[in-house]
């Protein structure tokens, strides 16, 4: 046959190539020639060689012979494909554009990626983000983008392992930083073996029940104390067992963070991080941390001896910086002095520059603010290193008791 001089590499034995065709030698058909006219396999044998893993045949979109799958590709263009045609990149078109992806991402498997700044089924959404924003949204505490274990779509990590019902899946967190297959004995996706059955999984960690430890709550501790009688010892004057702050153990409080030496005491109730600002300043550079509380300098006060106690300013200068926009002095919830609020300490849960902050909107774990692993500031929680979550509630350190 005119153009068929030689066979390609890589083509089927039965096959020579003709203008960019194959011509099929006798008793093999298909565009490569992968089909036997005659088939030694019944018909049961190859439809069976044919069904995908939820046992179709060809992922209905195509059609059965002797054990292999021909796709349906009436068109022509061949976005049918896959061993059990399971593959349909016909859903990455465009509507409006009938362009791949919108021109904006990359289709493989019926499933768009698209490029920096884009988003959407059919990379059909620009981000209002730059990448770089979005880069740095998505960080995790590790540095990593989504912990590896995601993709970053316009600054929201989309987790690898996503449960169908809208549950968590195994993987999990504002940048996929929780994996809870670690916390599996032996692990399977449909087992709650979480923790060894003792104890519970805290992104990832697990947080051992009393009488056991281990990095899976796999081995028993011995403890002559009852149950109660430990907490009652860990607990001490406090609301919660190791003030909330700490793993109580046969009557011992172990503190959080591990090897942290500014929460201490026989139940964690110093806890020097209290005397700290956000930008880690001890008492305001004007005093020492007394087990979590400010003793001030002379000429100095306030929770954190923040405030001097002389003043350069008139009355109205300072006045006119504790105002705020509808003219109210420190929002009429604390008093001015030398131009910054002080807010009232009735009410402790007031705070912010200008007393406008209700520090009762921060969330609570364990009936504590913030856990007690951060600080409320104006309603939301400002966790300290290691700590994540809502409420501050998760630990993201490498060693854990």
């Amino acid at each position: 046959t005119s153009g068929c001089a030689r066979r390609t590499t890589g083509a089927p034995a039965q096959a020579m190539v003709s203008v960019g065709k194959c011509k099929c030698d006798e008793g093999w058909f298909g565009d490569a020639c992968q089909y036997p006219a005659h088939c030694d396999l019944t018909k049961k044998k190859s439809n069976q060689m044919c069904k995908n893993s939820q046992d179709v045949i060809c992922s209905n979109a195509g059609t059965c012979h002797c054990g292999r799958c021909k796709c349906d590709n009436p068109d022509g263009n061949g976005l049918v494909y896959g061993k059990f045609c399971e593959c349909d990149d016909r859903e990455c078109i465009d509507d409006e554009t009938e362009e791949m992806c919108g021109g904006h991402g990359k289709c493989y498997c019926g499933n768009c990626y698209c490029e920096a700044g884009w988003h959407g089924d059919k990379c059909e959404f620009q981000c209002d983000i730059t990448p770089w924003e979005s880069k740095r949204r998505c960080t995790s505490p590790d540095g990593q983008i989504c912990s590896n274990r995601g993709t970053c779509v316009c600054g929201e990590c989309s987790c690898h392992d996503v449960d169908p019902t809208g549950d968590w899946g195994d993987i999990h967190g504002d940048t996929c930083e929780c994996d809870e297959r670690d916390c599996r004995a032996v692990y399977d996706r449909y087992s709650d073996d979480f923790c060894s059955g003792h104890g519970q999984c805290n992104c990832g960690r697990c947080d051992c029940k009393v009488g056991w430890y281990g990095k899976k709550c796999e081995h028993p501790r011995s403890c002559p104390l009852s149950a109660e009688e430990s907490i009652r010892r860990c607990q001490g004057s406090s609301d919660l067992p190791c003030s909330g702050r700490g793993k109580c153990e046969c009557g011992k409080c172990t503190c959080y963070p591990p090897g942290d030496s500014r929460v201490y005491g026989k139940t964690c109730e110093c806890d020097g991080r209290r005397c700290e600002g956000l930008d880690g300043t001890v008492c305001g550079g004007h005093g020492t941390c007394s087990c979590g509380r400010c003793v001030c300098e002379r000429g100095w006060f306030g929770t954190l001896c923040q405030h001097p106690r002389k003043c350069n300013m008139t009355e109205e200068q300072s006045k006119s910086l504790c105002e705020s926009a509808d003219g109210i002095l420190c929002s009429g919830k604390g008093s001015c002095h030398c131009g910054k609020c002080i807010c009232s300490a009735e009410e402790w849960y007031i705070s912010g520059e200008l007393c406008d902050c209700d520090d009762r909107d921060c969330d609570k774990h364990d009936g504590l603010i913030c856990t007690g692993n951060g600080i409320c500031s104006c309603g939301s929680c400002e966790c300290w290193r290691g700590w994540n979550g809502n409420a501050c509630e998760i630990w993201l350190g490498t060693d854990y008791p």
